[in-house]
């Protein structure tokens, strides 16, 4: 091949080297700034639904100790209404 159809080659194989260039400094730190921003309020909307979801377990634990509180309690009243009605259905004794 002859230099003189070689050498434009090589100069447009440089510029395109050249040209294609790699992020500037100043480039990365805007695109990194708009990620962190994005990350931060991801971040903060998370820790906001942990604290929510924490709250809400807390409650349902309470409403479920309640729960089972109130069952015991109807269990008591329940023996109690059958140890009346017992009494009520045996035959009285006549008195003399």
């Amino acid at each position: 091949m002859p230099v003189t159809k070689l050498a434009p080659l090589v100069v447009i194989t440089a510029a395109a080297l050249g040209l294609s260039g790699c992020a500037t400094k100043q480039f990365v730190r805007e695109q990194v700034a708009v990620v962190n921003t994005r990350v931060d309020s991801l971040e903060s909307r998370l820790n906001a639904t942990d604290a929510l979801a924490h709250q809400a377990q807390t409650e349902a634990q309470a409403a479920g100790s309640a729960a089972q509180a109130n069952g015991q309690r109807i269990d008591q009243l329940n023996a109690r209404v059958d140890g009346i009605e017992q009494r009520m259905t045996k035959p009285k004794r006549a008195r003399n």
